[in-house]
């Protein structure tokens, strides 16, 4: 069954964490094929709830962009090199493709030969020579077994095509020659008393036992067909190896992790038709055909604890989205196809996906309670924060008991895990809870951190004011903000980067310096980001 992944935003936290981890676990436990990812490194809080309750981290998931490995390219197409050319040409017939990979028997990629390659081969290459085996020359004309002396057939091909006499006085044959011959009785005891590599009889013809006697005593490969002599002559180059076709040139080949769109910009330069594709150890696995492109089969997804294009992974748009639970307003997110969509007016996305395992009669084990458990308490500060509802509420009530916890005391502790500065950078802070919002093509972000100690991040306000003009500037961010939220307190301090002072005086109505304290903010669901998309919109 083929897997679908599910993750939070691009700036992971408590909730979206744990949403995934609890969400995929109860897809699982119901038949699907699910398994959790987060797209950026997890706070400290985070890891304390998942060291806690003794669950992995999720693995790090870069992208849900199309590779390779989701089209459908003619997997397993190729040939062996020791096969004939005939045999090639045939493949490629049978399979309407214009190309074909030739490999060791080991699997080891050797090179691409194509229909263009086998007519220039035809038409204009030396056709006299044979590097084939004596197993190829049966198949290609159809022949029956006489003398199988070698198993390589090399040589110069000719074809008695004189009167005997004259053939017998003026062609001198050697151990180096392959002979096209019919019934010509003393053409052939010339042909086996001279040694030559393989006598092909054309048509049938017979060929004296004596005669084949001394083929076998002096090594003469002999093969009878039923083809006339004109038809060997024009079919047996074609029994030569097929990697007697390959260039010395190494021709663009792509690996199943390549991505669709590195692909097609190779292609525009290229203008080829077929690619061959191997693995990381040169391994032949098949051909792309341009045209299979568009036969692909993209990432499954379930996006938790976000809607916004811009807080998701990178290449959410090749990806198909599945479903999507969310607590948020409605963002920029768009599917060519309906989906389920669960939003609902709650505190933490964990409280949706705790209403999955009562509406699916879903047992909850205890791992699984304390980690939504940690999702509900983080979001909504231990329900004390304004987004906190009554389904939040029974939601805590069930899960503590499942999880064996006191949740306020459980709560405190996983707050306080969070925030320590100790080991943290300006735009470990920043990022630490940061997200992305689109408003009339602008872009502005806002990161919260959570404090009891705001003394220490005052110390070095300048600095941190320089981290978000660093941030704006580089993104192109017209305001990037970031809310230290004192849980003591029930209030954040605001900092924001120098240009975005405006913005903050229109949204607070009034001059705003750099650590402004927001009496009651602490959401910024409902207390900073409607304000700040009003402000930006008008």
């Amino acid at each position: 069954m083929e897997k679908t992944y599910i993750f939070g935003h691009r700036k992971p936290d408590t909730d979206s964490v744990m949403s995934a981890i609890a969400l995929s676990y109860l897809k699982n436990k119901l038949g699907e094929n699910t398994e959790p990812r987060i797209l950026g490194s997890m706070n400290k809080e985070t890891t304390y709830a998942l060291n806690y309750f003794k669950v992995k981290e999720p693995v790090y998931l870069n992208d849900v962009k199309l590779q390779l490995k989701d089209i459908h390219y003619h997997k397993g197409f190729m040939i062996q090199d020791t096969k004939s050319i005939y045999d090639g040409y045939q493949e490629m017939l049978k399979e309407e493709l214009t190309g074909i990979p030739v490999c060791k028997k080991n699997g080891d990629f050797l090179g691409l030969v194509t229909l263009k390659d086998l007519s220039h081969n035809i038409v204009n290459e030396n056709v006299e020579d044979l590097y084939t085996s004596y197993e190829n020359l049966i198949h290609v004309l159809k022949g029956e077994e006489i003398v199988h002396a070698s198993d390589d057939i090399i040589g110069k091909l000719i074809v008695a095509a004189y009167r005997s006499t004259t053939f017998l006085s003026n062609v001198k044959l050697n151990s180096s020659h392959i002979l096209i011959v019919g019934d010509r009785h003393s053409v052939i005891e010339y042909a086996v008393n001279s040694g030559v590599k393989c006598i092909i009889l054309s048509g049938d013809s017979y060929i004296k036992e004596e005669h084949i006697k001394v083929a076998q005593e002096n090594g003469v490969n002999v093969i009878r067909t039923p083809y006339d002599t004109y038809r060997v002559s024009k079919l047996v180059a074609l029994a030569n190896y097929i990697k007697t076709m390959l260039k010395l040139n190494n021709p663009i080949k792509f690996q199943e992790l390549d991505y669709v769109s590195d692909i097609v910009d190779i292609n525009n330069i290229q203008k080829h038709t077929n690619y061959p594709v191997v693995d990381h150890k040169n391994k032949c696995l098949g051909l792309l055909k341009i045209t299979d492109l568009s036969d692909k089969n993209p990432k499954k997804v379930i996006l938790v604890d976000h809607n916004e294009k811009l807080q998701s992974v990178e290449g959410l748009e090749e990806a198909e989205i599945l479903e999507i639970f969310d607590h948020h307003a409605l963002g920029s997110i768009t599917t060519s196809n309906p989906i389920n969509y669960r939003n609902m007016v709650v505190g933490s996305t964990c409280t949706i996906i705790y209403t999955l395992y009562k509406d699916t009669n879903t047992k909850i084990p205890r791992e699984m309670a304390g980690l939504m458990l940690s999702g509900i308490l983080s979001d909504t500060l231990i329900l004390k924060s304004p987004t906190a509802t009554k389904k939040d509420q029974e939601a805590v009530q069930d899960l503590q008991t499942i999880a064996g916890v006191d949740y306020e005391m459980y709560g405190m502790e996983l707050l306080k895990s969070g925030t320590s500065l100790e080991g943290l950078s300006k735009e470990d802070v920043l990022y630490n809870d940061y997200k992305l919002f689109t408003v009339n093509e602008k872009t502005f972000s806002v990161g919260q951190f959570f404090t009891m100690n705001f003394e220490e991040i005052e110390k070095e306000l300048d600095e941190y004011v320089d981290t978000l003009d660093r941030v704006a500037e580089r993104n192109n961010h017209c305001l990037v903000a970031l809310y230290v939220t004192d849980i003591i307190k029930n209030g954040s301090y605001v900092l924001f980067n120098r240009k975005a002072q405006n913005i903050m005086n229109l949204a607070y109505q009034e001059e705003v310096k750099e650590g402004y304290f927001v009496e009651g903010c602490v959401s910024r669901k409902k207390h900073v980001v409607p304000i700040l998309m009003q402000i930006i919109e008008s």
